[in-house]
């Protein structure tokens, strides 16, 4: 399958081998761990090194193999190996490339789970973890070391949204040998090409649009061919492997990736538009739109959007908030985003090490699913009118006291 088809045509055709499966036009779920030899000679050729499903089930199945092919087709990366979960894919890129003495870099916005495993587990190893402004761009220059060895991208910054430069942040880190990791999970293949940007390592949570229907739990690194042979060795030190069961729910995902992906965003854009005029709406943090502050680098480096942002709204009482999300009907709330479901989840102000968080209000995190956008948007604007209700009443309560 040639990587010059238009992704819709990439992800229905790319690793499909129905006459080694009897005409099947899926790969089958394959469950198992013993791969049995009949001879000396067909053990050892089995240990090769290009043999993907060598000796034993641990290093993969022709399910997980057609999984990895898609994915690092579509990303445009030399190899990809799958993980338990996305917060896996992140951590073991990682650990595949650093030893103890190393200087790691990653950005004040990144994904919470990713900044405590920097701050725990890779302290204990003798890593040194340090933060930077996301919207630092070329300047990263003046915090690189000649022991950094990874500097972590993660755009649009998890929760809040900003843009990184990843082009200026990768050609600085190159320059003292570092390795760049970049979360793409919010973007997916379709709308970022990593490796087209300087990336080196790009993992994702399969979890989200890979799967796209919220029944299973994985995470993909994908690499370039210097990065590579440690991202492998990596994970498989580790001992890192999943259920076969989970790898068909990703590899069925994938079929449909490009049509959910526009679908997600085309929603995601109107209904972001709709919240930015709203009353109660402080900002809306968003790229795609043309007031974002990292609408520039977006448009310059992306494809596309994907259907995930977040909206600060002015202060209110914990009763009005409460109003707002319990008046939702369409919306649920969850930690999770990426299936055909929307949800809305309350966040907390952001950590940072760099720069003040500047809204005082509380934080929305929203996504926006395949649901039809209307409905989507008259559910969000009767809830936001009964936060307002609620807000109202209780300053009517207020100055009656006074």
């Amino acid at each position: 399958m040639t990587t010059t088809h238009q992704a819709s045509t990439l992800l229905a055709h790319a690793a499909r081998r129905p006459e080694l499966h009897h005409g099947m036009v899926n790969t089958p779920i394959y469950r198992g761990s013993t791969i049995i030899s009949t001879s000396l000679d067909q053990w050892e050729s089995r240990k090769r090194p290009d043999n993907p499903y060598a000796s034993y089930g641990r290093f993969g199945t022709p399910t997980t193999g057609a999984l990895e092919e898609v994915i690092a087709q579509a990303e445009g990366g030399y190899r990809s190996i799958v993980l338990p979960s996305g917060l896996a894919a992140c951590t073991h890129a990682i650990l595949a490339l650093v030893k103890t003495g190393d200087h790691v870099l990653l950005p004040d916005s990144v994904y919470g789970p990713t900044r405590a495993f920097a701050e725990r587990v890779l302290a204990r190893f003798g890593i040194e973890a340090e933060f930077y402004d996301p919207l630092i761009g070329a300047g990263i220059a003046a915090q690189l070391r000649s022991n950094t060895r990874v500097v972590f991208v993660e755009a649009p910054g998890s929760g809040t949204f900003e843009m990184q430069d990843i082009p200026a942040i990768a050609q600085a880190a190159h320059t003292v040998g570092a390795f760049v990791v970049m979360d793409n999970t919010w973007a997916t293949p379709l709308f970022f090409k990593p490796f087209e940007h300087g990336v080196d390592v790009s993992v994702q949570a399969g979890t989200k649009y890979i799967v796209g229907h919220s029944d299973a739990i994985l995470g993909v690194a994908t690499a370039n061919e210097r990065a590579w042979p440690l991202l492998q060795k990596g994970v498989h030190d580790f001992g890192q492997t999943i259920g076969p069961d989970d790898v068909f729910l990703a590899l069925r995902g994938m079929r449909t990736l490009a049509l959910r992906m526009q679908q997600h965003w085309a929603t995601g854009v109107q209904l972001a538009q709709m919240l930015h005029k709203h009353p109660l709406v402080e900002r809306v943090m968003h790229p795609a739109l043309a007031h974002d502050a990292g609408h520039a680098l977006w448009k310059r480096d992306f494809l596309g959007a994907s259907g995930l942002f977040s909206v600060a709204l002015r202060p209110v009482r914990r009763e009005a908030l409460a109003a707002f999300f319990d008046s939702l009907q369409l919306f649920g709330i969850g930690l999770s985003w990426g299936g055909y479901e929307s949800l809305v989840l309350p966040m907390d102000a952001p950590r940072r090490n760099t720069r003040t968080w500047d809204l005082q209000g509380p934080l929305v995190r929203i996504h926006a699913g395949l649901e039809d956008v209307q409905d989507l948007a008259a559910d969000l604007c009767q809830a936001l009118h009964a936060a307002e209700r609620v807000q109202a009443q209780g300053d009517v309560l207020l100055a009656a006291a006074e």
